[in-house]
């Protein structure tokens, strides 16, 4: 993809952050957009971002689980940045305004205490990089009209990443099944689906493996005290205003999203 129709995308996909009226799919208006060329857009947006003071905190992997691939009807793993300004305080109110078409979904995730890059990481190797793990609840978004996205549209638009709730206690892995984890994913106090971290590309650690062995190649390391996302445990779903979210999670805790209604 040429760098001129890379920024003509990325311009596409901020201009919806900033109005807030989502786009057609990048892949009606380039049927040929392949994988590399959707990575080049949405680093384009990255540097965008950095240049008007955001930072990088971490990433999230997306589309680890069978429910999720299905319900976007796609067939691999995607990554994506999180900004410091994704990230929100535990039960503190959200706008739901802020958002095109929000969704939920509840996470494991880790905090690494150390580097990591790859090529050639093991399991092992992110499990030492590990400092701590937190409930989460991340917040997905499609700048994508009516979520009509492909792998090349979501990862153009930074892997639908919207927003993180992390919780407060970190807990350590040592001695933790991650596969075995279950969790409990509630709205206004009544259950709307369960899981468990095995649906997580067999367990969220591998998560972190996959995304180390893919980003080490372009030069990129993740960082001591980074937060990586490894994908939903669950289906994503939908958020509306006056919903409250709570993930509770066998062994690590809880951790709340309350969104209020839309901006003025």
């Amino acid at each position: 993809m040429d760098p001129a129709s890379v920024e003509k995308a990325a311009g596409a996909l901020l201009g919806a952050y900033a109005t807030g009226i989502p786009v057609r799919p990048l892949t009606e208006e380039a049927p040929g957009l392949s994988l590399e060329g959707a990575y080049a857009i949405q680093r384009a947006q990255v540097e965008r971002w950095l240049a008007d003071g955001a930072r990088i905190k971490g990433h999230k992997v997306g589309l680890t689980s069978a429910a999720m691939q299905r319900q976007l009807g796609v067939d691999q793993p995607d990554y994506g940045h999180l900004l410091d300004t994704m990230f929100h305080a535990d039960s503190a109110p959200i706008d739901t305004g802020a958002f095109l078409q929000p969704r939920i979904e509840p996470e494991i995730a880790f905090v690494l205490g150390r580097p990591l890059a790859g090529p050639g990481v093991t399991a092992a190797d992110a499990a030492a990089a590990v400092d701590f793990v937190l409930p989460a609840l991340e917040i997905i978004d499609s700048r994508i009209a009516d979520w009509r996205i492909t792998l090349p549209d979501t990862v153009a638009d930074n892997a639908s990443s919207g927003g993180v709730v992390l919780g407060t206690t970190p807990v350590s892995p040592a001695g933790l099944d991650l596969a075995l984890a279950g969790c409990l994913l509630y709205r206004d106090g009544d259950l709307v689906d369960t899981g468990a971290g095995g649906a997580v590309l067999g367990s969220p650690l591998n998560a972190l493996v996959w995304l180390a062995n893919v980003l080490g190649p372009m030069g990129v390391t993740l960082e001591a005290g980074h937060v990586v996302l490894p994908g939903s445990i669950t289906a994503a779903v939908p958020v509306a205003p006056g919903d409250t979210y709570t993930a509770a999670f066998a062994g690590i805790g809880n951790v709340t999203a309350r969104f209020r209604g839309e901006s003025s």
